[in-house]
Formats: structure tokens, sequence, C-alpha cells
């Protein structure tokens, strides 16, 4: 099974639902990741605000922040290879990036390569989410 790694903007938490305005797409997002989840799937989930240590340690987010800012962010990795970046994916391009067709039959595509990596509770327990 694959690494899925995000590397999410500051936020209170990944739901999205604790903030002034809910981005309806990060609800859908969570529910995905967590379905990838119990599918064998080993997923991370870093946020800027919570785990800025990540970011640190990682030199390739360190050096796409430097270059693009946080408009960056969100940055997919699998495998080791950044697959996405600047916007959440639907699961059926998460998929697409695991080599998975919709139905769990194995994709014609392969894994797309990329730039190589090197390198919850929710709101901390604030009951925010």
């Amino acid at each position: 099974m694959s690494r899925i790694q995000i590397f999410d903007r500051a936020m209170c938490c990944s739901t999205g639902v604790c903030g002034p305005q809910v981005d309806n797409v990060l609800p859908r997002f969570a529910a995905d990741l967590d379905w990838l989840a119990k599918r064998g799937h080993q997923v991370e989930r870093y946020n800027l605000a919570q785990d800025a240590g990540q970011f640190a340690g990682n030199a390739t987010i360190q050096q796409k922040l430097a270059s693009e800012g946080v408009e960056c962010l969100p940055v997919v990795i699998i495998d080791d290879v950044i697959v996405g970046q600047g916007d959440y994916p639907d699961r059926d391009q998460l998929l697409s990036w695991l080599g998975e067709a919709p139905s769990g039959e194995v994709a014609t595509t392969s894994k797309p390569t990329g730039l190589p990596v090197t390198g919850d509770d929710c709101c901390g327990g604030s009951g925010c989410c």
C-alpha cells in the first residue's frame, strides 16, 4: 500500500468546520483520506499551524514554501512524489494517483512521477470540531 502525505495550510483542524467560514471541500477530503486509510494506505496529514516541525523537517516542502509561498499548499505527496498542490483532490483523483480505478480495479495508467521528497486529534482537543 502507498504512503500518502498531505501538507495543509494553517487551520484550526483538518475538517474545516471550526473556522469562521466552512470550506465544504475539507470535510469531504478528510472523509476520503479516512476511507483510503481503511483500505490500508498509510495517511499522514500535517497542518502548518499545528505541525510546523514536519514542514521544517521536509526539505522539499521548505523549498516549495520558500519559492511559492503558502499558496502552494496543500501539497499532496504519494510514495515520496509530489502529485498535487494548491487544491484538494477528489476521491477519483486520489485513486488515479494511486494507480487504482474508482471501482477498485487496477487502473491502466501508471503512477505519476514528480519531485522526490527528502526528508488526529482534531483541534488539539479544543472541541471546536
